[in-house]
């Protein structure tokens, strides 16, 4: 299985990879899908903390 995951550089990205985070979130430990929920959160983290930073 090939996976498509691609950097998320704006809103409509961030909103696409948690409608695919959603669908795969239940995957089981070591498939490809695991290991694409891995990638997807940390890109998620990364986006989230870049422009939707809560500064304390």
């Amino acid at each position: 299985m090939l996976v498509n995951i691609k950097f998320i550089r704006n809103d409509d990205d961030l909103t696409n990879a948690f409608v695919r985070l959603e669908s795969i979130f239940q995957a089981d430990k070591g498939t490809p899908e695991a290991k694409e929920m891995e990638i997807l959160v940390v890109l998620i983290e990364a986006y989230e903390a870049e422009y939707y930073s809560i500064k304390a």
